[in-house]
């Protein structure tokens, strides 16, 4: 081979190599270009840094979009299918989640990191919704502000002991308020019956969570010890305490806890689905996951996540949550709410 040839090739190698090169560059440029919007309840939180790491390793940018509750988020979702507001939608429980599946807005997804989240969350099948974090739904009581023992049962807030003692919220316009119902129709022989004994029994109904909690419960001010929470209420309590406090001055009645598994998804018919994918993917990755619990007091759904100390050493979390499949749930939810308010506000 002549010297001309071989110089001739170096060209050609130099001239693809360059041109290699370029091709990347175009392809990261792109990528810095896409911004997905993820849209969720007000509820969200996560930490400053936690999407910027996302870029980081992507080159995507993150954007929030809040709508309202849960119930909320899902009918905007569903009256935005096919041309969505957003490219991932996060936040959608349990509760409302097959209401979600029945329409056409969110799209199969079957991320590998699912490998590491126990199949006990995993409740579509379709993989349409991957489960990101859970928490539970339970009775709450101010230690210090009960005369005798605190309830050990749902059936104990019916008893003479607790009486004008206990503050729900009203599941037409609360998402606690919504799973404390589901509680006692999966945890009490008579559901109907249970409520009439509460309204006997001086029960207070409170439109939302804050209005329960900070309002006529003793935590804000108020004058009853038992209200509907969550699980991961006392760690709050102990975290924003002042004075600091080393132990929660609150307690979880167990027994009438229902679990919330939130979920995500990604929406149909966003410009964006491979990053979209890849956004479902590092909701589930450790970075995202060990954020969950001090920023939005859930319980990531991996395997791989740690807890922070203070969900270890002083969250309580029951063993057998209780629990109605998704379909029962949307296909009475009207019915049951309706007979509710009958038995309580009528």
């Amino acid at each position: 081979m002549s010297r001309t040839n071989v110089l001739l090739g170096s060209i050609c190698v130099a001239m693809l190599i360059i041109a290699a090169c370029g091709a990347n560059n175009a392809t990261q440029k792109e990528a810095d270009k896409v911004t997905l919007t993820l849209v969720t309840h007000d509820s969200f939180a996560i930490s400053d840094g936690v999407f910027e790491s996302f870029h980081a390793q992507t080159g995507i940018t993150v954007e929030v979009l809040t709508s309202g509750d849960v119930g909320s988020l899902v009918a905007q979702t569903i009256l935005s299918a096919k041309n969505p507001v957003g490219d991932v939608v996060y936040g959608v429980d349990n509760t409302f989640m097959q209401r979600l599946l029945d329409s056409s807005a969110v799209e199969p997804y079957e991320t590998p990191a699912l490998a590491d989240v126990p199949d006990r969350f995993e409740l579509d099948a379709t993989h349409r919704l991957t489960p990101i974090d859970y928490g539970d739904v339970c009775v709450n009581y101010w230690k210090d502000a009960l005369n005798g023992a605190a309830p050990t049962s749902l059936m104990d807030l019916v008893s003479n002991e607790y009486k004008s003692s206990l503050v729900v919220q009203n599941p037409e316009t609360s998402s606690p308020g919504m799973a404390f119902l589901l509680a006692t129709i999966a945890g009490t022989p008579d559901w109907e019956n249970f409520w009439e004994q509460l309204r006997a029994n001086d029960v207070t109904v409170t439109n939302g969570w804050e209005a329960a909690y900070y309002g006529d419960f003793i935590a804000g001010g108020g004058s009853r010890p038992l209200v509907v929470s969550y699980a991961s209420s006392p760690v709050a309590e102990l975290i924003y305490a002042d004075p600091p406090v080393d132990e929660p001055p609150t307690g979880v009645l167990l027994d009438s806890c229902f679990r919330q598994v939130e979920f995500a998804g990604v929406l149909a018919g966003t410009a964006h689905q491979a990053e979209a994918r890849l956004l479902i993917d590092f909701l589930l990755s450790d970075t995202f996951q060990n954020d969950i619990p001090m920023n939005m007091f859930m319980y990531p759904t991996s395997n791989t996540a740690e807890l922070p100390p203070e969900f270890v050493q002083h969250s309580q979390i029951t063993d057998s949550p209780l629990s109605l499949p998704p379909a029962e749930i949307e296909a009475n939810r009207q019915e049951w709410t309706e007979r509710w308010v009958e038995i309580v506000l009528g």
